[in-house]
């Protein structure tokens, strides 16, 4: 017998200084949520070491959105107290927006319990380990 897994088409939009949208459609599987895989630090960009290397000292941070409430409401990463997912952003080298790749931590603001890196702007993540 077959088992098949439900593909979800996930929308996300991107607003510009311009007013004008970017819309770019991710396929999910309906899969438990979670984050999938892991992300060794050293493998992540040079510019995602630089921010997981900026959560741990405090800042400073490049993005007035930085160290605000990540809300995972793609219920994506284990469910947590609202208030306990910090989202920060991982630059990306020729862009004059914030772009789509993010570090999520959970915890204390410096010393978080756990961090995770997303390319996608939170239609998958990847756990964080040194």
């Amino acid at each position: 017998m077959f088992r098949f897994n439900t593909v979800r088409l996930v929308l996300t939009c991107l607003c510009a200084a311009t007013a004008a949208s970017v819309c770019v459609a991710f396929a999910r599987t309906d899969a438990p949520s979670g984050a999938s895989g892991t992300v060794r630090v050293a493998e992540l960009p040079k510019q995602g070491i630089r921010t997981y290397t900026l959560v741990h000292q405090g800042g400073p941070f490049t993005s007035e959105k930085d160290g605000v409430i990540f809300g995972n409401r793609e219920r994506m990463l284990p469910a947590k107290k609202r208030g306990y997912y910090l989202e920060y952003t991982v630059e990306t080298p020729g862009l004059n927006h914030r772009g789509v790749k993010r570090i999520v931590c959970g915890g204390e603001r410096v010393t978080p319990d756990v961090c995770y890196y997303t390319a996608d702007h939170y239609a998958s993540f990847r756990k964080i380990v040194p």
